[in-house]
């Protein structure tokens, strides 16, 4: 069976076997609601307590301040939507290039009543001082930064960005999607909660965990108003039988995640700068260079070479990459986050991003970069005859 190489590690993670093998027993025998006082219940609870415990762990935080859901999309609309029910109309901040599961509810709180300010960006994806400062002084009541963007992997300094505005003294409630992040980069709650965060999105099919599992790490001081109300699961935040299997694969994910990234994080992004070096051999833009990054993360474009022109080439020639997010790829519309970052319209439609992760090998960067080289070299060819 033809199975190209994976380079989209942004988008999901294959599972790894030890998620697997641990999940396997509450798909088949263990299969109890863990509501039950049975022993089935009982043995479906503790083995939801278990994994908290291993979630929590992953990001520095307490097991009472893991709030599973559903999804990274659930827990950011958890907290946007969760936290404006509680609070009286005010600003909400976002940054111009949060993914679409902040993006949309926070413009739905301007129908009810809420001013909503997008902080705008450099030309390297990196938040611009000047205008997170007039976000302050509106001042917002609820922000939400994101740490990693998953198209740029480029990073936000988040902690300094939380204390000013837990400095100029408004009260606003901070959330930082890292979702990106986790198992990428080191994660401490108990300092970013220090520094002025209150609560982060993580998830579990982005670090080799299964799809369907992810939680709202939340400041337990915070009033959040559920979205999903009815059997007062995840302390009334998130009612519903819970989805012991993915959980249990989420918190054995999270474990492996931080015994690995000490090793994996730096041979990650070897490949990562071996690929880019290639690429700019070729011609290639590379998005957010000169910021920090993730350690996998490659965005790029040739110039007058279209993007999902190239995303289909690489895949028949066994490379399976993204245009952009895969969240949103059903809109043939340029990059957000690149036209927040003042990328020409030209450029961004020719945007392509590479993510590597555990399996990937120099082998495979050498090959993807032989085969695009090649492939480059075809496309401009044939621009040029039909100019």
């Amino acid at each position: 069976m033809f199975a190209p190489t994976y380079l989209d590690h942004n988008a999901t993670t294959p599972l790894d076997p030890h998620v697997l093998e641990a999940m396997l027993p509450y798909l088949q025998t263990r299969y109890g609601n863990a509501s039950s006082r049975h022993e089935y219940g009982r043995a479906a609870r503790l083995a939801i307590d278990t994994a908290r415990q291993q979630v929590a762990a992953a990001v520095g935080a307490h097991p009472t301040e893991i709030v599973f859901t559903s999804g990274g999309s659930e827990a950011n609309n958890l907290f946007i939507r969760g936290a404006a029910a509680s609070l009286r109309p005010a600003f909400v901040a976002i940054s111009a290039i949060e993914h679409p599961c902040v993006r949309e509810p926070a413009k739905e709180l301007v129908r009810q009543g809420w001013r909503l300010h997008e902080i705008a960006v450099d030309t390297n994806g990196v938040i611009k001082t000047d205008d997170y400062a007039a976000a302050l002084a509106e001042p917002a009541r609820l922000i939400s930064i994101m740490l990693a963007n998953n198209e740029t992997g480029v990073l936000q300094d988040i902690p300094a960005l939380a204390a000013a505005a837990r400095d100029q003294g408004a009260g606003a409630w901070f959330h930082s999607d890292v979702v990106q992040a986790l198992g990428k980069l080191p994660l401490d709650f108990r300092a970013l909660n220090a520094s002025g965060v209150h609560a982060l999105t993580i998830s579990g099919h982005k670090i080799y965990g299964p799809q369907g599992a992810a939680a709202l790490v939340l400041d337990k001081r915070l009033d959040l108003r559920p979205l999903i109300s009815g059997g007062g699961q995840e302390r009334n935040l998130r009612s519903g039988t819970e989805n012991v299997a993915a959980i249990v694969g989420f918190g054995v994910a999270c474990e492996l995640a931080l015994a690995r990234l000490h090793d994996e994080a730096p041979r990650q992004m070897r490949l990562r700068d071996k690929l880019e070096s290639g690429l700019v051999a070729t011609g290639a833009t590379i998005f957010g260079r000169a910021a920090p990054r993730l350690p996998n993360t490659t965005f790029f474009a040739v110039a007058d070479i279209d993007g999902e022109t190239l995303v289909a080439q690489l895949d028949r020639a066994g490379f399976a990459v993204a245009s952009g997010s895969a969240c949103s790829s059903v809109s043939p519309a340029p990059s957000r986050t690149l036209m927040a970052m003042g990328v020409e319209m030209g450029i961004a439609r020719g945007a392509v991003r590479v993510s590597v992760g555990r399996g990937n090998t120099e082998e495979d960067i050498e090959r993807f970069l032989q085969a695009f080289g090649e492939m480059i070299v075809k496309l401009k060819s044939m621009a040029a005859i039909a100019a």
